[in-house]
């Protein structure tokens, strides 16, 4: 449904995308991730037809963005990072609006905006003025205008900024449950967010493509050592010996009272530890096994 290939994008001297290429399919959910300035923004708006690529090609549904940019904005919905509303206009007005320039019938219109104000929750708020919204209902009127014309692609920049934890919930259920029969292409800072939307993530990093896997395995990237969290009852824990330890990479402290330490894949020293916690006569309460994350994987690709 989106394949990009070789794209490349150029500002003066800095190079923002560096020869990017992926595909994403139908029903796929995808999380584009990386630091900022790493080009997501960029990407996505080059995707759109917003911005022109310096090289390379893109193509929506087998049109090229660039020789059919109208057949592309006919198949995506787009909402930027910085919401564009016209504030003086009514929800609903707004909408009507939208729908218009897409193009929508008049008797689709009516249909359509209200199927799209009960998706996005903003039935109450419709016959309002969004310059009277809060910033979480500013950003269901741009999702909603997003989705007003049905795209085949759905394409996200910060959907659920400035929402409250509520508001998440609900904007990621209708995400997933867009996503069923659509392209979804959606960037957050919010890794646990990824985790449950997205089934595939891409990270960049300075332009470039440093991971392109399923959510569920993107986490084994950073599991290349294994951290342990030791919990004693009594302060004054030494730790000076621990990290002479063969296999041991780093001792942390975490607390007065634990200790995180972190040891090489094939190294198992919890017989050790709870002999060094004897001799210093000091009782272990706890010792656990830390499981990587996300957000583990990410500071890993990324820093």
């Amino acid at each position: 449904m989106v394949s990009v290939q070789g794209l490349t994008k150029i500002y003066g001297e800095q190079k923002a995308v560096n020869d990017l290429s992926f595909e994403v399919k139908k029903g796929e959910i995808l999380g584009f991730l990386g630091p900022n300035g790493a080009g997501k923004s960029t990407t996505m708006k080059i995707i759109t037809g917003y911005l022109e690529a310096t090289e390379g090609m893109v193509e929506v549904d087998g049109f090229d963005v660039s020789s059919n940019p109208l057949e592309v904005k006919k198949r995506v919905g787009y909402l930027p990072e910085h919401n564009p509303l016209y504030l003086d206009m009514y929800v609903h007005e707004f909408l009507d609006f939208a729908s218009r320039i897409h193009g929508l019938e008049k008797k689709l219109r009516k249909s359509r905006i209200e199927e799209v104000i009960e998706m996005t929750g903003l039935h109450v708020e419709q016959h309002k003025k969004i310059g009277a919204l809060s910033k979480g209902y500013r950003q269901r009127v741009g999702i909603s205008q997003a989705l007003i014309h049905d795209p085949e692609v759905l394409i996200l920049d910060e959907p659920t900024s400035g929402l409250d934890p509520n508001q998440i919930i609900d904007i990621r259920q209708l995400v997933r449950e867009v996503g069923k029969d659509k392209t979804v292409i959606f960037s957050s800072h919010i890794l646990s967010e990824v985790e449950f939307i997205a089934n595939r993530v891409i990270i960049i990093n300075k332009g470039e493509i440093v991971a392109d896997q399923p959510t569920d395995q993107l986490r084994n990237i950073a599991e290349d050592s294994i951290q342990l969290v030791l919990e004693i009852e009594e302060e004054g824990f030494k730790t000076e010996e621990i990290e002479k330890w063969e296999g041991v990479k780093r001792v942390e402290m975490l607390g007065a009272h634990s200790f995180r330490i972190q040891t090489q894949t094939d190294v198992d020293i919890r017989k050790q530890l709870f002999k060094s916690c004897v001799e210093q006569e000091k009782t272990m309460i706890g010792l656990s096994r830390e499981t990587f994350t996300l957000e583990d994987a990410f500071r890993k690709l990324t820093s």
